[in-house]
């Protein structure tokens, strides 16, 4: 095993940084991203436009809607805006993973992020805010691609999905802190949560780009003459350009044409380019050719498009089902509650069952179908009491697939895909899943004027969503994370315990 290989100490890397404290680091990271995105929906519910009487008289707006004067639907664009910025982004950052190092990038990114937040908060229309936002979601695609990886890299063995579970808690807690930190700072002044955000968030941009890099499992270090053997036509020459070497040949005919060194790079950041997006291409057949992969995916779609809808119109149906006079706070609380606890609950039981893709899939349907039965049966009933009880059990076994369905998206594909494959996924889930969601819903509500009806119509795609996923326990399914072979990327090694902080002696001999 590789875990026998004798290892070299650890001088080399800070002493402080652990895999346990990379986990930390990436949660809180994570929480910071969704507390933003809880504080711009606190700003939607709280924010309010300027009105005017008949005689004239205009009383002031609050929020970001009152400062600019904001239509509704301009509002509501603000809340979606980074996912734009997100959408185009992910595949982008995966795709540079394999030819800029994975944890610079993060770096990267983070940076983009504060600047954007900050700039939220010294934006002076709707058009400047919503160029921050939509840059709030490039910073994010860089992490959301990535961090992942990083930490099924670091995490043991049999706590892989338990610490992917950690991760992905902080999703609903981060929501629901936002939700509270905008609204408490929006009674000031709403730039403020904006700026607080991009202060928390500068040491870990900082941190990105101080620090000594790591390095993901399935690329080879950025320069690597080892990686540039493995290249043949543009790519290898591209790889010798980035090692500040040129072939004999090239030396000659740069030596021979006065302008020779421009044409030369010119050609090469063309064929480099062409790489990239032919290299881009390639890991995108692969992925839509894996019927595992594919399979998931559509699940965590279908799973999403109900997810994402109860959590735009889960208040207003809750208050015409219900007349809770406090809708909000008690979906919010119910909410964040079943989010941690079914979280990180779906990562601990995948690990004691053996996490192996079918298992993953068989905890998947299963917590689904039964998750779909509690909450379409809470709609059921009449009492507010009863609704609760039954929609928190359905909503705990609901969240209970975050940790498996982001494991079979690491698994199922070799190392070096697995940035594109969360990119492709995170697109996927939001196009097709959360942002149609809510105005369909919207729509349907529109037709029947029937909150009750339109939550039962809504509730019942999870079934479809357990449906997919059952189908998946009968695909053949292989677990790829040790699978390395016939890429060009060389691996960097196959420690099972921590390949980003520990090097192989045998490496740096090289």
């Amino acid at each position: 095993m590789a875990t026998d290989t004798p290892q070299p100490p650890l001088a080399a890397n800070p002493s402080w940084f652990t895999p346990k404290r990379l986990l930390v680091m990436f949660c809180i990271i994570n929480l910071l991203n969704y507390v933003d995105r809880g504080a711009i929906a606190s700003n939607g519910v709280n924010g309010s436009r300027q009105t005017c009487t008949k005689g004239g008289t205009c009383s002031s707006g609050s929020g970001i809607q009152g400062d600019f004067n904001l239509s509704n639907f301009e509002d509501g664009i603000l809340s979606s805006a980074f996912m734009v910025g997100l959408l185009v982004s992910s595949p982008i950052f995966a795709s540079l993973a394999k030819s800029v190092n994975p944890f610079r990038l993060i770096g990267v990114g983070l940076s983009v992020w504060t600047f954007a937040t900050a700039g939220c908060g010294f934006s002076f229309n709707f058009w400047s805010i919503t160029i921050f936002r939509m840059l709030v979601g490039v910073g994010e695609a860089s992490f959301i691609s990535l961090a992942a990886p990083f930490i099924d890299d670091n995490a043991p063995v049999a706590q892989k999905t338990a610490w992917l579970g950690a991760f992905y808690m902080c999703i609903p807690t981060g929501i629901a802190v936002g939700y509270v930190y905008g609204g408490l700072v929006g009674q000031f002044n709403w730039r403020i949560a904006f700026w607080g955000e991009a202060i928390l968030m500068l040491p870990f941009a900082i941190l990105g780009f101080v620090m000594k890099p790591l390095q993901l499992k399935g690329f080879s270090p950025a320069g690597s003459k080892k990686a540039s053997t493995l290249q043949d036509g543009p790519e290898d020459q591209v790889s010798n350009v980035e090692d500040g070497e040129l072939s004999t040949s090239e030396a000659a005919d740069q030596n021979s044409k006065p302008f020779g060194t421009p044409c030369i790079l010119f050609r090469l950041t063309v064929a480099w380019n062409a790489s990239i997006f032919t290299r881009f291409w390639e890991d995108m057949k692969i992925l839509l050719l894996d019927k595992v992969y594919v399979v998931n995916v559509l699940g965590y779609i279908a799973y999403n498009f109900v997810i994402g809808a109860y959590s735009y119109w889960g208040p207003k149906a809750g208050y015409n089902i219900y007349h809770m006079s406090n809708a909000d706070i008690m979906f919010g609380g119910v909410t964040v509650v079943c989010g941690i606890l079914g979280t990180l609950a779906g990562g601990f039981v995948l690990d004691l069952i053996t996490s192996t893709i079918s298992n993953a899939f068989k905890l998947l349907s299963f917590a689904t179908l039964f998750g779909a039965i509690f909450c379409f049966t809470s709609f059921c009933f009449k009492s507010l009491y009863a609704f609760l009880a039954l929609f928190s059990i359905g909503e705990l076994l609901v969240f209970a697939t975050q940790a498996p369905v982001n494991f079979v998206c690491l698994h199922t594909v070799k190392p070096s895909l697995r940035p594109l494959s969360m990119a492709m996924s995170t697109v996927s889930i939001h196009i097709f899943g959360d942002v149609p969601s809510s105005p369909l819903v919207g729509l349907i509500q529109d037709r029947i004027n029937n909150w009750r009806v339109s939550a039962l119509i809504l509730t019942s795609i999870l079934f479809l969503a357990a449906g997919i996923w059952f189908i998946g326990v009968f695909l053949h399914s292989e677990d790829k994370f040790n699978d390395d072979s016939n890429h060009p990327v060389p691996t960097v090694g196959k420690s099972d315990t921590t390949p980003l902080l520990e090097e192989k002696r045998t490496e740096e001999m090289a």
